[in-house]
């Protein structure tokens, strides 16, 4: 348990280095933060911090810089008070607002907007297509028994898919299970319909039943196990910054974003949680993440939930980052 005055120290520290780059020194501390004491007692406190595991010394004689464990008291200090929304926030307002496409294209602009504003990876996700409305599902024959499968969900993102049914199949009972299964998927989402779409469907079309029944299995397939729709923007941001001229730090970003996986573990997690989410090195889950850093925030998005999110080092800017993504949400959810 920190004492107030090693909290004064941590905080000042971290803060230090993130301003400046540089490790902090007894000296820059008492001159900038903690005036009331000697820089003797600030070395002594220092020190045992560094025992503590909050700080570590990459010379002898130099200062101290922040360990993932001094950013965590950082980032807790940052979240419970309150914040201001940056000037800038009205301006944002207006650029969504002007975007009049579907929610790829504003989910693109945004990640952008949030990488240009950062200079980290910005990052959103649509989440659960078995929990967003369909609006409408097309089987379109390719010939023989192949069949592409359109998918348009509310908020205008459209998915397909491809399969092959275990027989061929007349494209008019193509088009009637086509219309069967939207006079009950259309307006719903698949996580309601999936239990009671394969008794409507089937009735009248049993000389077909297992060719019906493959293609609600293939649509049932690919909406339960495609998760997330992804969008990230930002990866040239990063290039120039120091942090990332280390290749394996460079590497395990571009890694989490092309996997997948462990990004979608991350994206859920903080959906459920429906709270800010700040993972911090260590703390990330995917390999090779340990000195880098990742914020999550839920957002609403043309009526649908998404996630917004930021990706960049352990010395990243969190009371701005934080802000800015609080401010995206805001505008976001008041361009509904």
């Amino acid at each position: 348990m920190l004492t107030d005055r090693q909290l004064g120290i941590v905080l000042a520290v971290v803060y230090e280095y993130i301003r400046t780059g540089e490790p902090a020194g007894s000296r820059t501390i008492t001159k900038k933060y903690i005036k009331g004491l000697s820089p003797a007692t600030i070395r002594n406190e220092m020190a045992d911090l560094e025992e503590m595991g909050y700080f570590y010394q990459p010379h002898t004689s130099s200062g101290r810089l922040p360990t993932a464990k001094s950013y965590r008291v950082y980032v807790d200090s940052v979240t419970s008070r309150e914040r201001m929304r940056p000037r800038e926030s009205g301006e944002w307002q207006q650029e969504i607002a002007a975007r009049r496409s579907g929610i790829e294209d504003l989910l693109h602009y945004v990640t952008h907007m949030l990488s240009r504003l950062t200079n980290y990876v910005g990052v959103a996700a649509v989440p659960g297509l078995n929990d967003t409305e369909i609006q409408h599902i097309d089987l379109m024959p390719l010939g023989g028994a192949h069949i592409l499968a359109l998918i348009v969900l509310k908020g205008g993102l459209v998915h397909h898919s491809q399969f092959t049914l275990p027989c061929d199949i007349e494209p008019s009972i193509i088009e009637d299970l086509t219309r069967r299964i939207n006079t009950v998927a259309a307006g719903r989402t698949w996580s309601e319909v999936r239990d009671v779409l394969y008794d409507f469907v089937l009735s009248g079309l049993e000389n077909v039943e297992e060719a019906c029944k493959m293609a609600i299995r293939e649509l049932d397939n690919f909406l339960t196990v495609q998760n997330y729709r992804f969008f990230s923007s930002g990866a040239q941001y990063i290039l120039n910054q120091p942090h990332f001229q280390t290749l394996g730090r460079l590497q395990a970003v571009l890694s989490l974003l092309e996997q997948e996986k462990p990004l979608s573990r991350m994206i859920d997690r903080c959906r459920r949680s429906a709270s800010l989410n700040v993972s911090i090195g260590e703390e990330n889950e995917a390999e090779g993440m340990e000195e880098n850093a990742m914020i999550l925030i839920p957002a609403q998005a043309r009526q649908q939930k998404a996630v917004l999110g930021l990706i960049g080092p352990l010395r990243m800017d969190y009371e701005r980052s934080i802000n800015i993504l609080e401010a995206m949400v805001d505008a976001l959810g008041k361009e509904e």
